[in-house]
Formats: structure tokens, sequence, C-alpha cells
């Protein structure tokens, strides 16, 4: 008698549609995710899916349930569709996002957008291929440098003032993810601070992922001036690998980046902890061309792929790093070969160009 083979347990990913496009795109990313994971014969996964946004209102009273929270407490991993906030009724429209909601319940630290000129695509850095690594905790936004309230406050009504924090604590977890990822691709990190004006606070930022760098002899390090690294994204995009800054900073140099590589419909993202993932586009709801199947679902499908091999790698799961692979190969044929939604020059739906992904990543 021989033995039985084993066969692998389902691993579970939560499944948020949110708002406007997330209808449409969420559904096609799991689509090619099934597709690519079955392609490399990896475990099946066992999709969650789960309340959030405006139906989440109609059906729970509020657009992040507690239901939805302590369903993805037990969850490693997810994906966000968009969330379109500033449609909600009061008082929901002035509270917190969804998406800030889960960033702050889980501490997800780390968001990760890599901006890649996609070939086919028309892009003013062509050649780009780098990664920021943005801080997503702290800085100066208002929904994460306080514990209770905003980071905002107005004495009078004349005057309003903002706190920005930046810890050590904060600055070197970060700083050890920018490099550990630095060591899987070109071995180059440049620091991104304002430290010239804000000497404490962007300065100690700075002056902490020096300190971690250190500790990757590998790895090239060097830093420049927020202002100073916006002009040279444009000039010469292509000569950098990782960039680690702050929060603001990050948000703004990502979607700069996100263009200059092609279009924010192709910037992927993952929000992350050392022991969750989030993967979510860049991008909004786009309620102005939801439910008329002409989004474009690159950004949110290359975002899954990412997840896809955080997982293989933290999990030891060869599988989903393959299946990621397979992903991005096949996106990168379909919109080489023409395949490609309005946004991007193209004249495919979203249902056309996700069957056109799905059918390459089942190719050899």
């Amino acid at each position: 008698m021989t033995d039985a083979v084993a066969i692998p347990a389902p691993h579970r990913i939560g499944l948020l549609e949110g708002d406007g496009i997330g209808h449409e795109i969420v559904p096609a990313a799991r689509r090619v995710v099934d597709a690519a994971v079955a392609a490399v014969h990896g475990p099946e996964i066992d999709w969650v899916p789960l309340p959030l946004g405006a139906d989440a209102i109609a059906t729970h009273g509020t657009p992040t349930p507690e239901s939805t929270l302590d369903a993805l407490a037990g969850l490693n991993s997810w994906i966000l569709g968009p969330h379109d906030s500033a449609a909600y009724p009061d008082p929901f429209r002035a509270q917190l996002t969804p998406g800030g909601q889960i960033r702050k319940r889980f501490d997800l630290y780390a968001n990760i957008r890599p901006a890649r000129a996609l070939p086919g695509v028309r892009a003013v850095s062509p050649r780009m291929d780098l990664v920021i690594v943005r801080e997503n905790t702290e800085g100066l936004y208002a929904d994460r440098n306080m514990v209770v309230g905003s980071g905002e406050f107005m004495p009078t009504p004349d005057v309003a003032l903002a706190v920005g924090v930046v810890t050590r604590a904060a600055c070197e977890r970060i700083a050890h993810t920018a490099f550990r990822l630095a060591t899987r691709r070109r071995r180059r990190v440049t620091i991104v601070h304002k430290a010239n004006v804000l000497s404490l606070t962007t300065g100690l930022f700075r002056d902490v992922c020096r300190e971690i760098g250190a500790q990757y002899p590998s790895v090239t390090v060097d830093d420049e001036h927020v202002d100073a690294m916006a002009a040279h994204l444009v000039r010469h995009g292509a000569d950098y690998d990782v960039v680690v800054t702050e929060n603001m900073f990050g948000d703004i140099l990502s979607d700069l980046a996100g263009e200059l590589s092609g279009s924010l419909g192709t910037a992927a993202s993952i929000n992350a902890s050392d022991t969750q993932a989030m993967a979510q586009a860049a991008h909004g709801a786009a309620p102005d061309i939801a439910g008329r199947n002409r989004a474009n679902p690159t950004a949110l499908i290359l975002s899954a792929a990412m997840l896809l091999d955080r997982l293989g790698t933290a999990h030891d799961l060869p599988e989903f790093a393959a299946a990621a692979r397979r992903i991005e190969h096949a996106v990168d044929a379909t919109v080489e070969a023409g395949v490609a939604t309005a946004d991007l020059g193209g004249l495919a739906s979203t249902a056309e160009f996700t069957e056109a992904v799905v059918a390459r990543t089942r190719r050899r």
C-alpha cells in the first residue's frame, strides 16, 4: 500500500470589495490569483468575503463593521478594494476612512509601493523600476499621530496647527524593511528627508536609517532632500532602486513615481506589519466609471501578486512566489500585446483585460 499524498490545506485570504470600481477590480484580481495559483499547482485559496464601505453602511450601520475587523484579526492577508468615503453620509464622511481604520487597528506600518514601467505603456520614465518604502504610522497625517483625536487643532478660528510625530522605533522597523527589500533587488537604498529644515523630525528619520543601513554592508546607502528627490525622479528616475521615507513624503513621491512610470492605474501597493499584509491599489474608487466595465484592474492585480510573493517568502510557499511572478509576466505580456483599458490607450473592457491576463497566467 502506498502512502497517501498530503493535500495542502486551503490558505485563507480576506476579500473586501469596498466602493465604486472595487466591485469590478477585486473580483478581477481574485480570478487572476486563482488562475495563477492553479497553474503552478499551489495550495487552494479559501477566499473570505467581508463587508466594507457604502454597502456595509446599508447592512451593518457602519462602513467598517466590527465583525469585519474581528475576521481580519484571524487572517494574515487580505485584498482591499478602494473606498469612496467622501460620498458616505454623515457622520461617516468625517470619520477615519475604512482603509485608515484597518491600517491603524493592525499596525500596518510599511506601505510598499513599486513604480515600474510596463512594456508597451507610454511613460515619462520608461526604464523606471523602483520601490518606495513609506513609513505608514507617523508623520503629519492627522489619523496617524495621536492615540485619541486628531493631530490637527485650531487654538483660534484663524490659526491651525498640526503635530508631526517621528519615533526611533518606527524609523528602525521601516528601515529594516527597506534594507531587507534592497538585498533582494539591486542593493541600493536612498533615504529621503528634509533635515535641512525639519532637522529634529526628519533628521532623526535620516540618522536612524543610516544607523540601520550599517547593518547591511552589501547595500549602498545615500540620501536626498525631498524637493531634490522630486526633481531627480523626473530627470533620471531609472537610477533609483529602493527609496525609504516618512509618511507624507512617501505618499507624494509614490504618486509622482506612479505617473512617471506610466499611470496610477498600474501602481501596486501593499500595507504590511510583521505578521499581516493588505493588498491595496494606490488609486481611488473612480465612482464616475463604476459599473461601466471600464475600470483598469492592473494595479490591484499587481498588488495581489505582491501579496502572494510576501506569503510565499514568509510561509515557505514557493508556489505562491511562483504564482506572483507568473501574474507579473502575464500582465506585462498582455499590455505589450496591445490589450489595455482606455486609461492606458487601449480599447479593452475590464472583463476583456482580465480574461486576457487569466489566459496568459495559464500558459507555460
